[in-house]
């Protein structure tokens, strides 16, 4: 084990010199890893710029139940190399964030009066039939969030769940509730103090950004985990009239297998870009398998669009990035337990392109060093609703040398019900590799 671990902090050790290098590089659908090597588990998240850092909050997902673990907070200077902090509000003693609850759709905001972090939150049981919008409070950024119960409206709870946030540039803060309700916050984000307004047609996990004195509020269908064509509205006052756009992805491509959650404004030289941040859910292997699509969105007068999926793209140039290095391709396909497609390689890093649809699974994916120790081990996905080719894991760097990937059919395949126990998910457990691209 300690030869293991040697080898593991001097990949880790290559790997950040050459992220360095690379740090500009954002790839979407693929397991993140973050600078000490493990999984970056951030869902349902947000980003905030803070102290010359961005603060990326999200659910800190389990791989075994549904049950609230935790909310996590990474701090990056790039938006690209992560670094874990910490759990900033875990499971509570009791409470709507006890054991055995739900906690979902963090969001945070810096309120401009008291310079304190606001953290707000759905908790839930594990039958979502005891919605809250909870709220937490801390003087740091990444420090103990306290959770002072449910944020309340008129003197009665929300008893609502989905749910985003949103803060104008005159500081005013704003909670955003899936089919319809925007409340403006107090001036010190710890309250409720009027309905703004009532978005007629919005659904789930509602997103909102501004640009160019325009109001665009992005939301999904309601298909619990399972993919959808989201949707955006616009106005030129949060008070409204809100009017339905459409789709902002092409249609059939369901949001280009995600649901929205964020939308972030990167800055690209003096303009400003809104980034889509979108989850592409894994159930039940969130911690390890859901993964994030973040992309650059157009935006032209109240048209917003995404024309095409980037599965590689430069935030600095806002502009597609080809996958360099040399092309195995493999098409290798099996639903059958234990069957494992072994790739020797010689080079630092391994890209491995799938083909994802709704027959497919879970694979375990193997890295190992020329001495056949196991430097990774981790799930993959390859379920779509939608049928996609695109990559499905990226290797973190290593020294360049001999390795050999493995990656196994599991027999597991990712389904699920709603709370009408209508079944989602994957109808076999097959894994269809594409290609591997060998850097």
């Amino acid at each position: 084990m300690k030869k293991v671990f040697i080898l593991l902090v001097y990949c880790l050790t290559v790997a950040l010199s050459v992220m360095a290098r690379d740090n500009k590089i954002i790839i979407s659908g693929v397991p993140w890893f973050d600078t000490d090597g493990n999984i970056i588990n951030a869902h349902g998240a947000c980003i905030i710029e803070d102290g010359g850092r961005y603060w990326l909050f999200g659910e800190y997902k389990s791989d075994e139940s549904n049950a609230f673990p935790g909310f996590g907070c990474y701090s990056s200077e790039d938006l690209v190399n992560w670094r874990f902090e910490r759990v900033v509000l875990p499971v509570q003693q009791d409470g709507i964030l006890g054991p055995n609850r739900v906690g979902e759709r963090v969001k945070v905001m810096r309120c401009p009066k008291t310079g304190e972090y606001i953290m707000l939150m759905h908790a839930d049981n594990l039958n979502y039939t005891d919605p809250h919008i909870g709220i937490a409070v801390c003087d740091k950024i990444d420090g103990d969030y306290k959770l002072l119960g449910t944020i309340q409206f008129d003197g009665k709870p929300i008893k609502r769940w989905d749910m985003g946030t949103f803060q104008d540039e005159d500081g005013t803060g704003y909670l955003l509730i899936h089919h319809g309700p925007v409340y403006r916050l107090s001036d010190d984000y710890r309250s409720v103090v009027a309905q703004a307004a009532y978005v007629d047609g919005m659904g789930e996990s509602p997103a909102m950004f501004k640009k160019d004195g325009v109001y665009f509020m992005l939301t999904s269908n309601l298909t619990s985990w399972e993919r959808n064509d989201n949707y955006y509205l616009t106005a030129t006052s949060i008070e409204g009239p809100w009017e339905k756009q459409g789709l902002f992805c092409p249609e059939g491509t369901l949001t280009y297998n995600s649901q929205c959650t964020f939308v972030f404004p990167l800055k690209v030289g003096d303009e400003i870009v809104p980034m889509y941040m979108g989850d592409r859910w894994s159930y039940p292997h969130q911690a390890s398998s859901a993964t994030y699509v973040w992309l650059p969105m157009t935006v032209e007068g109240r048209n917003l669009s995404i024309p095409q999926y980037w599965s590689s793209w430069n935030i600095e140039t806002i502009k597609e990035v080809d996958f360099k290095g040399k092309s195995t391709w493999h098409n290798w396909s099996s639903g059958k337990k234990g069957d494992i497609l072994r790739v020797p390689f010689k080079g630092r890093r391994i890209s491995l392109f799938g083909k994802t649809d709704n027959r497919s699974g879970y694979a375990r994916i193997t890295l190992k060093n020329a001495d056949g120790d196991i430097l990774l081990s981790s799930y993959v996905d390859f379920y779509s609703k939608v049928e996609s080719q695109s990559p499905v894991f990226v290797s973190p760097s290593c020294p360049k040398g001999k390795y050999m990937l493995e990656v196994e059919v599991t027999g597991e395949m990712p389904t699920w019900s709603d709370k009408k126990l209508t079944r989602f998910g994957s109808t076999d457990c097959y894994v269809n590799v594409v290609k591997t691209v060998v850097e």
